[in-house]
């Protein structure tokens, strides 16, 4: 079945990143190949498609677009910083097995959920949708164009504030980021539930919504907000009070904190 050879296509990928990842002992070559390895599994489905439609080809040509600025955003991140805080916690935990437990723990897990995440790309591969252009496409486009934005946007404002010698331990809390302490992530997992909303016209894909639940899962309680916030709110003092006033995750407008209320 393609979907299994798609997993295996995703496990074979991580195993030679992984090695790459041993050779320069620095695990956070990961990341960089999250954004793009959903393109090339996009590209994998639309290919192997049993039936000629078009809906394949847009979808990939979606996630390629998203993965490619994705990958080249963190691999510019990455350049010069060394491996990432999380990586480097496993690795001091985890000692001299480190280096072949991080295919397991790091490298296959990514995939595998990068596989999951991806399965609407496969869904809407094996069939045809009804003539056309159903509500579902014109509201499918929409949330991935704005999520698209929102993540570009937030991730240029954030470089552009960090680039900033003086803004040293500081709070961003302008543009976007007066309205979400995370836009980024919004806007990531705003565009996965467009490319599931674009899938859900072929027959049996919505069955695949628990794809972008997962996604959301992820940026908001494992790698996303949670970890995140616990590691700023120990650097940035500002950023208790950033927490009382802005919302975590949806864009709202900023409360009034008791400070502001007594001034």
């Amino acid at each position: 079945m393609t979907v299994l050879a798609g997993l295996l296509l995703v496990l074979a990928l991580a195993t030679i990143l992984w090695l790459c990842s041993v050779r320069v002992e620095d695990a956070s070559i990961a990341d960089i190949w999250w954004g793009p390895g959903f393109a090339i599994l996009a590209w994998f489905y639309a290919i192997r498609s049993p039936v000629p439609a078009w809906r394949p080809i847009v979808l990939a040509i979606f996630v390629t677009l998203w993965g490619a600025r994705l990958g080249l955003h963190i691999a510019r991140r990455h350049r010069g910083a060394g491996e990432d805080r999380r990586y480097g916690a496993m690795r001091a935990r985890h000692g001299t097995a480190f280096w072949w437990r991080s295919h397991f723990t790091v490298f296959w897990l990514q995939g595998i959920l990068l596989w999951f995440v991806a399965l609407p790309l496969f869904a809407a591969s094996r069939r045809a949708a009804p003539a056309g252009v159903p509500w579902t496409d014109i509201a499918g486009v929409a949330l991935f164009a704005a999520g698209f934005a929102f993540e570009t946007v937030g991730d240029h404002q954030l470089t552009r504030f960090r680039a900033v010698a003086s803004n040293r331990g500081r709070v961003l809390d302008s543009g976007l980021w007066r309205y979400t302490r995370h836009p980024n992530y919004f806007g990531d997992a705003l565009l996965w539930w467009g490319v599931y909303v674009l899938s859900a016209a072929v027959p049996g894909a919505w069955t695949m919504i628990a794809s972008p639940i997962a996604m959301t899962v992820l940026l908001l309680r494992v790698s996303g907000v949670t970890l995140l916030e616990a590691q700023l709110t120990v650097s940035k003092p500002a950023y208790k009070d950033y927490i009382a006033r802005t919302s975590a995750f949806v864009p709202w407008r900023p409360r009034r904190t008791a400070a502001k209320l007594h001034s």
